[in-house]
């Protein structure tokens, strides 16, 4: 039977994710009891690529938080509640937040990779885009690929390809998954807030609470 182009990436991605999982497999394990109550300066610490971040570097208040592309309330996160964490404290040089990778599955660590390959002034762009489209693209009904919701980033098909094969973006996120697990993260969104955790879904006012509270007086 006849393959089109679109089969064949599919089945390419397929591959990539396959051998890229088993490579990860192969780094370094955490040996450390997991922390309950991590340190800022342990969640400082940055996956290999570096944090993807909004806000001023220099922000008395750090906001990490770990997200799933798949994950409901992850994008609840990202269109309910960063919108208004942005006007408010982010664009005020208040905050800087961060995002981390947390992925439960393939589509979900793929749709990161190519987030970073679309560049750092298009990253959250991408993200909150995917996050939007969460249910054209993910789960059983999907309407569209990551590559047809990424296409106004500039995401082709061989640019696709070419990101799916760079094994260094797919350990970073592996990498940052098991720095989370790490400290006691194991679902998400999960939020640290100066090094304060917060787990699950937060509103808009308990996180500016939170802000408010680390913030020096």
């Amino acid at each position: 039977m006849p393959f089109d182009r679109r089969t064949l990436l599919a089945a390419f991605a397929f591959i990539v994710l396959s051998t890229t999982s088993a490579a990860a497999d192969d780094l370094p394990s955490r040996i450390d009891p997991p922390l309950a109550d991590p340190t800022p300066a342990a969640l400082a610490k940055a996956g290999p690529l570096g944090d993807m971040s909004m806000g001023d570097d220099k922000a008395p208040v750090t906001l990490i938080a770990y997200l799933s592309l798949t994950s409901p309330l992850s994008a609840h996160f990202s269109e309910a509640v960063l919108p208004e964490l942005k006007t408010r404290y982010i664009a005020t040089k208040k905050l800087r937040f961060i995002l981390r990778e947390f992925p439960f599955d393939p589509r979900d660590t793929t749709g990161f990779v190519i987030a970073r390959c679309v560049g750092k002034d298009k990253f959250f762009p991408a993200i909150e885009t995917l996050f939007a489209k969460q249910a054209e693209w993910s789960g059983r009904k999907a309407t569209k690929t990551l590559q047809d919701v990424l296409k106004p980033f500039g995401v082709t098909e061989k640019s696709f390809a070419d990101c799916l094969a760079n094994e260094k973006l797919f350990d970073h996120v592996k990498v940052v998954k098991a720095e989370a697990a790490h400290f006691n993260v194991h679902a998400t969104p999960a939020f640290f807030v100066n090094g304060k955790r917060l787990v699950g879904d937060q509103s808009t006012d308990k996180l500016a609470k939170a802000i408010e509270t680390a913030a020096p007086k």
